[in-house]
Parts: C-alpha cells; structure tokens; sequence
C-alpha cells in the first residue's frame, strides 16, 4: 500500500504537500477545505511587519497627528497579532493536520515577542519570511546575512516551537547561508519564496506589479538547490516551493531532497481539489516505481546520489546550449 507520509520540522504530515502562506490560508473553513482534499500541512497567511508600519504610515498621511503614529503603529500591529492568534487558535480546534504561523518581517526587534505568542495559541511550528533589500554600496554581504542568523538566534530563543526560514536564492553563499541558519537553531528552510517583482507601464510613465504567479518552469531554481543543499547540509529539513503545478514537480523536488513541497498558485489557478489530484499523481507514480513510502526515493537524485554531479552546476549550460544555433 502506498504511504504518502513524511516528517518535516518533527512534524507528521500525512501527505508531502503544504499549502503556503496565502490568502487560501487565512479562514478556519480555508484550512478545513484542504485538509478535506489531503494537504499535509498548511502554513497560515503571514503576519506583515511591513505592511502593518505602512498602514500605520498612511493612516498619520491621511490627515492625522505625526505624535500619533506610534499609538497607531502599536494599535495597528496588536490588532493583526490579535486577529493571527485568534485563527492559530480556531484552526487548532478544527483540523488534526499541522498549523504552521508566518512571521514576514524585516528585523529582529519586538517582533520576536509574538514568537512566544504563537506558541502559547498553539501553532505547531512557525516559518519567518524574511528578505532584507541590499541597498547600502558600503555595507558587506556578511552583514546583511547576519541579520538572517540573528533573527533565527532571537527567535528560537524565546520559543519551543520549529522555526524554519524562507528564503530567497540570492545569496552568494546559499549553501552556507542555509548552514550557519541550522546550527543557529532553524530547523527548516524553505525554498524558494517568491518576492514582489515590479514591472513598469511604459506607456502611463510609471512602476506596477509584475505578476505574483508562478510558471512550472520556476521550479528549476529550487530543483537545483535543494538537490544540492539536502546533501550539504543533511540534518536541516528541506520544503520546496515555487513552480510546483502538478504531482510530477512535487515528485522530482522529492527526489532532489525535500521532506515537504509547498503548494500556491496552482491552487489559486486550479482550486483547492489540485491536492487531492496530486497526492494521487505522486502515489500513482510511486506504485508505478514500486516504492511504497516517501521515504523510499527522497534524494536519490540528489548531488551525492548522481553519475555525474555537473548537472547541478551552471557550466552545464553552455554545454546543453550550444545545441541551438
């Protein structure tokens, strides 16, 4: 009998797939939904440092008191955390599947006080989304990573539960960025998050959104890392994301390394039934293989595990380019 079971962040999940944070995830009815369809887990809509200091910003804009902003600044943020607690707490008593909170914040000040909040509502790991802009000529690259690394040591520091980091690949280091954040304390990474892009309308003269989702060939950034770092760094729990369509995408990230694979824009495109119809397309190609637990083929195809480990290398390109003239 096939049996999607994995292990990611000492969590088990019944099934591989996560559904990432997202506007899918903030209703308890949401969340039942999914775990109704099979998801493993579901990783809740991320609390915003960022958006709630630019609500608080606006609002002192809008006509009211600069000496007002701190008032509105804390009102504001106690009222998301206040409304994020409460679904922790909701979604706790509802669903059996693992509820994973989201942090998205830009540094390690009071935010990290909400950790030990999350905790007590009763989330079952908790994910930081983090991107700090490198803007500063003057500053060096180990400064802006060590803003990573403190926030994960303040941050672990002050609760019990699972702490994995979503990251970006721009790093010059990823493979020792996502090194120094385990034995910092993370569990987890996940890989990749997927950051506003800005466009430009050139005909109107000014900047607008690029489009916030992702196409099946995304996967090939995190294919590569993650078969690359689930052997460097073996002892940290691996969750891919982005470019993940279908139940053939969720099995070669599997094989690459990750415990766990996170879902988003399909299910926006497709409905929340695409879970349900790649649960069965992963089982189907594992009986078709003969494997019969998820643990049978993870990282088969990773670095360590291939003839030749060039093909997670980019001098491979010019080599498989060069047959296009």
């Amino acid at each position: 009998m096939i049996n999607l079971a994995t292990n990611y962040l000492g969590l088990n999940l019944n099934s591989p797939l996560i559904v990432s944070s997202s506007g899918l995830t903030n209703s308890v009815d949401k969340i039942r939904r999914f775990e109704e369809m099979g998801a493993g887990a579901v990783v809740l809509k991320s609390l915003f440092e960022e958006q709630i200091q630019y609500e608080a910003g606006a609002l002192v804009e809008a006509g009211l008191s600069p000496e007002a902003h701190d008032y509105i600044t804390a009102y504001s943020k106690n009222n998301a955390l206040e409304e994020h607690l409460r679904l922790i707490e909701e979604a706790k008593k509802k669903v059996k599947i693992p509820v994973i909170a989201s942090i998205n914040c830009m540094s390690a000040s009071e935010w990290i006080t909400f950790a030990k909040d999350i905790e007590n509502a009763g989330a079952d790991a908790l994910e930081l989304n983090v991107f700090f802009m490198a803007l500063d000529a003057e500053q060096s690259a180990e400064k802006y990573e060590k803003l990573y690394y403190d926030l994960v040591v303040k941050i672990s520091s002050v609760t019990k539960l699972p702490v994995s980091v979503k990251l970006g690949h721009h790093f010059t280091n990823l493979t020792g960025v996502v090194n120094n954040l385990y034995v910092r304390g993370a569990r987890g990474v996940v890989l990749f998050n997927r950051f506003y892009e800005p466009d430009m309308d050139i005909e109107n003269m000014k900047i607008t959104s690029a489009g916030v989702f992702s196409s099946p060939e995304d996967i090939r950034q995190s294919l590569r890392w993650v078969g690359i770092i689930s052997d460097k760094v073996e002892k940290i729990d691996i969750a891919a994301s982005t470019g993940v369509h279908d139940g053939k995408a969720a099995v070669k990230l599997i094989l690459a390394g990750a415990k766990a694979v996170q879902v988003c824009s399909v299910l926006y495109k497709k409905g929340e039934e695409q879970i349900k119809v790649m649960n069965d397309e992963i089982a189907s190609w594992m009986q078709k293989k003969s494997f019969k637990t998820i643990d049978d083929f993870r990282g088969k195809l990773n670095i360590s595990n291939i003839p030749d480990p060039s093909h997670y290398e980019r001098s491979q390109f010019m080599k498989y380019f060069s047959n296009y003239h």
